[in-house]
């Protein structure tokens, strides 16, 4: 059978258990009961019935109908794989796409019953479609995973054995951010606050873990009350290490399992701080049904965790130069080799993680490296792989986007190259996001400014040319961490209510505009900023970017008349830096010679 048609006979299946459960429709997102961006592989559901195999969407099933929603990034991606799978694509954001509750309002009849797995549902989402299925008279029911019945070899899920960092890769221990932690519990007035997203977690307790791909993270509950604290983990994760600190800092430690077990029993006699983003919606209901009250709030960990110490920026300074110079020599390789060699997508992959890798203080990728000729570019999450993948061409560009996982940091760049000639609309666009990422990088803003107060610099450039790129400009990056963090990012869409954070100095942000062209070219260049203070005066605290990126940006990418003489001012300049923190890494008198070329003024 082709791809779409074990899709299809997979839905058929799926639309057999619903009848016997008497459901008329079943929920599926891309979730496990962490509310994780990225997730192991045994929680991939809405990938194993839908064959879209982005980090983001959302299914629901009917039992004549099956759509999926996903953001702009996947849209070509997402077209392209659900072709004849009978499932319709819901592009979120474009004019006339309903959002999930209102296509559940408009298609769900009254009496009907729609089931998903209350821990794979983010206790906000399933707050409101309980609220939106009650409205219509049906029924919401998350006790049961029909999936089950079906994905018979599922993979199995994980727990790693869990690492102690030391003090000089953590920079502050794990008592002292308690106190931080139950100082914000104090000022919420919360009893009681319960953490289920697992990088807060890590960063709090100062662990590491392996049981997501990229991710150093181990799966965690904690409960946290102003007199104790309780951490649920996997038997098999925890290492002698994790006892000594259990028993050095008076930690409870109890099997992950029973947290399940405990959440029914659990009374605080006062308020539970917990974030309904990432807490899962059975979470929220075991308490609610124990008559807790629940005050709903961003885990102060995020913002804490967002915040580097000046240990980790120490770190982060060094790993990202290291890291630069690894890329910097693999774009050499390119402009030798790409074109004139006979190279694929995957080869050349292969060529820079095997590089990454080598690297004494590189663990682990932080994400699958994206490497992208022509019109694989465009789509912005695009994988390749041994099944599917392109030659290097030439006379368009290659997009790399790529970072590791190190021990004093984690690390994403990206990259775009001119393979051969490319035309002078080509160069424009490039010329044009360039201008974007460069301004950006260098603007100097009050204190108190979140990333939407920032983001035309990157995007005006772009915007000028009646163009847009359909995602945000930037986001946070953890320290060892997932290569995604908030509280922060930088997008013009106004974020929800509460949402939006400020940008405050230790902060860590990408800055990667681009142009996508579907069917023809993508280019996306990408530089990792830390916030950090310029000024105090009569007007304010005044904040600036430092950049921790330093990698070329590929002149035969840029004709000159596309780019105003400040942004080729701050090019030049950019480039100088470049070139005198490069050269002690590069390794041959070639790789010296080229790098001088690529970062020659223009």
């Amino acid at each position: 059978m082709s791809g779409a048609e074990v899709i299809r006979k997979r839905l058929e299946d799926l639309r057999l258990v619903m009848a016997v459960h008497g459901a008329q429709w079943y929920l599926m997102v891309t979730m496990d009961p962490h509310a994780s961006e990225y997730i192991n592989d045994c929680y991939k559901e809405r990938e194993f019935f839908s064959g879209f195999t982005g980090s983001n969407g959302t299914l629901l099933v009917g039992m004549h109908e099956a759509c999926l929603w996903t953001d702009g990034r996947y849209f070509v991606q997402a077209e392209k794989e659900l072709e004849g799978t009978g499932i319709t694509l819901m592009r979120m954001g474009d004019a006339g796409v309903p959002k999930l509750v209102e296509y559940i309002k408009d298609q769900v009849a009254s009496g009907d019953k729609l089931l998903a797995d209350g821990k794979l549902i983010s206790a906000r989402s399933g707050r409101e479609i309980y609220e939106t299925l009650h409205s219509i008279g049906a029924t919401f029911q998350v006790g049961k995973n029909l999936t089950k019945e079906i994905w018979k070899d599922r993979p199995a899920d994980s727990g790693e054995s869990i690492r102690v960092l030391p003090i000089e890769l953590s920079g502050k221990d794990y008592h002292d951010k308690m106190v931080e932690l139950r100082d914000e519990m104090d000022r919420h007035e919360a009893a009681a606050h319960i953490l289920s997203k697992l990088d807060d977690q890590m960063w709090l307790f100062n662990i590491r873990g392996r049981d997501i791909a990229y991710n150093p993270v181990a799966y965690a509950y904690t409960i946290v009350t102003k007199f104790g604290v309780t951490l649920y983990l996997k038997e098999e994760a925890i290492s002698d290490e994790v006892w000594h600190l259990a028993e050095d800092f008076d930690i409870m430690l109890k099997r992950y399992e029973d947290f399940y077990e405990d959440l029914p029993k659990l009374h605080f006699g006062g308020p539970v701080l917990i974030d309904l983003d990432s807490t899962n919606y059975l979470t929220m209901r075991l308490l609610e049904r124990n008559g807790n009250e629940l005050l709903d709030h961003r885990n102060p960990t995020e913002e804490m965790k967002a915040i580097k110490n000046d240990v980790e920026i120490d770190n982060l300074r060094r790993v990202y130069l290291e890291d630069s110079a690894v890329l910097t020599r693999f774009l050499f390789y390119m402009k030798e080799h790409a074109g004139k060699d006979a190279l694929t997508e995957v080869d050349v992959q292969k060529k820079l993680d095997a590089m990454r890798l080598e690297q004494k203080d590189c663990f682990d990728l932080s994400f699958t490296t994206i490497s992208a000729f022509g019109s694989n570019a465009a789509m912005m999450h695009y994988e390749a792989t041994e099944d599917h993948h392109s030659q290097i061409g030439t006379d368009n560009f290659y997009l790399v986007d790529s970072g590791g996982q190190y021990d004093g940091g984690t690390t994403d760049v990206t990259r775009t190259l001119a393979i051969g000639h490319v035309s002078a609309e080509f160069k424009k666009h490039f010329a044009r996001v360039a201008a974007g990422m460069l301004t950006l990088q260098n603007a100097v803003f009050l204190q108190g400014c979140t990333g939407r107060n920032v983001d035309i610099l990157a995007r005006g450039p772009i915007w000028e040319m009646e163009m847009d790129y359909k995602c945000g400009t930037g986001h946070g990056i953890g320290y060892m961490l997932n290569v995604h963090e908030g509280p922060h990012s930088i997008r013009w869409k106004q974020a929800d209510k509460g949402k939006e954070a400020e940008l405050r100095p230790g902060m860590l942000v990408s800055d990667e505009p681009g142009v996508y062209v579907a069917g023809s070219h993508g280019i996306r260049l990408e530089n990792i900023l830390l916030v950090v203070k310029q000024a105090v005066n009569g007007d304010g605290e005044f904040l600036k970017f430092e950049p921790l990126t330093w990698v070329p940006v590929d002149l035969d990418g840029i004709d000159p008349v596309y780019l105003e003489p400040k942004e080729k001012k701050m090019l030049n300049e950019y480039h100088a830096k470049v070139r005198d923190k490069l050269m002690p890494f590069m390794e041959t008198i070639d790789e010296q010679n080229w790098l001088k070329k690529a970062t020659e003024a223009i």
